[in-house]
């Protein structure tokens, strides 16, 4: 019996997980699925997905995956309905797709600023919009934003992706506080060795972030541990927050 194996089946749950293609989404899809979870993950890059859940089949776990622009509401509520069909009721979501195209302010990259609010903050909101219902009617769910820790402070050049995030944080109470059947969680990591750094905004505000993060970034296991450490929780147990970075960050 390898580690896919080791859950009872009544303690199984179904997980939807979005941009899920790399990083914390790609490190999440593998550590619930080695918790014995059935993952139904979704992205933009297709190829990625197929290659993660090829992986996660071949070791023994059960995924499946379908495109998803998160910016888009009726693609996510298609791909909730059919991560139902394929696994049933969705137990939990992890909203993890993010952009962070880093630049100050004057550099006016608007077409960042409504990628930014579009992924972050309105891809989180399809999300629940999507799947909340189906919680709040069986009286059992859990929801998991991932935000930041930009969410916990404002720095120069991240003016905009800091207001997506605290946006996510501010949101998620509310959503905690308006019910009590589905459990809310934020996980905010910080500096992570992951893609955000490598595409778009400034140039040499895109240099200096990625070479922080090749500095002291932590794993992107590090932050799949943490959220899977708040599933594993008992459904009377609402792990509300957690905050993980590197050492050294201040």
């Amino acid at each position: 019996m390898n580690e896919y194996q080791n859950m009872n089946h009544e303690n199984q749950k179904n997980i939807i997980v979005t941009g899920a293609s790399s990083g914390i989404g790609a490190a999440t899809s593998r550590a619930l699925a080695a918790q014995g979870h059935r993952v139904f993950l979704g992205a933009r890059r297709e190829d990625s997905l197929r290659t993660l859940v090829a992986d996660i089949q071949r070791d023994g776990g059960q995924a499946e995956y379908r495109r998803l622009d998160v910016t888009d509401h009726a693609d996510f509520k298609n791909f909730v309905k059919a991560a139902e069909e394929r696994f049933g009721p969705v137990d939990v979501l992890v909203n993890n797709a993010g952009v962070m195209p880093l630049s100050p302010v004057h550099d006016l990259r608007i077409e960042e600023w409504n990628s930014m609010i579009d992924v972050n903050l309105r891809g989180v909101l399809h999300g629940v919009a999507s799947a909340l219902p189906g919680m709040r009617s069986r009286r059992a769910g859990h929801i998991i934003n991932v935000a930041s820790v930009a969410g916990l402070r404002v720095d120069p050049t991240a003016a905009i992706y800091c207001a997506t995030k605290y946006a996510v944080r501010a949101f998620s109470e509310g959503l905690r506080q308006e019910n009590t059947d589905v459990r809310v969680t934020v996980v905010s990591p910080g500096f992570t060795l992951t893609e955000l750094t490598d595409r778009g905004g400034n140039p040499e505000v895109r240099a200096a972030a990625h070479a922080a993060a090749e500095q002291f970034g932590i794993p992107a296991t590090a932050a799949a541990d943490v959220i899977a450490f708040a599933v594993a929780q008992p459904a009377n147990v609402d792990i509300n927050e957690l905050v993980v970075r590197p050492t050294l960050q201040q």
